[in-house]
C-alpha cells in the first residue's frame, strides 16, 4: 500500500490516535523514518520497542511503541 494513503500510513495513524491493528517492522521503519535494518537491529539488541512473534511474523503493539518513543524523548530531555 502506498504511504500516501492515510488509512495505511503509520505516521498518520499514530498522529490520529492508536491504530486498531498491530504494527509491522515496515510500519515502524516508515513511522520513525529509519531503515528497516535498524528496526531489526534494535530487536536483535533488545534496545527498540518491544515486539512479539505471530508465527513467523514480528508485530508491535502501538501502545508499547508510543511508550518507547516517549521514553526516548524523556531521556533526551533529561
Amino acid at each position: 500500500m502506498p504511504a500516501s494513503n492515510p488509512d495505511h500510513d503509520p505516521r498518520a495513524i499514530l498522529r490520529a490516535g492508536l491504530p486498531d491493528r498491530y504494527l509491522t517492522p515496515e510500519d515502524l521503519a516508515v513511522m520513525l523514518v529509519v531503515p528497516i535494518e535498524t528496526v531489526y537491529g534494535w530487536r536483535k539488541k533488545r534496545v527498540g520497542p518491544p515486539g512479539f512473534r505471530v508465527g513467523r511474523h514480528i508485530r508491535y503493539d502501538p501502545a508499547a511503541v508510543r511508550a518507547w518513543i516517549q521514553e526516548q524523548a524523556d531521556r533526551e530531555a533529561a
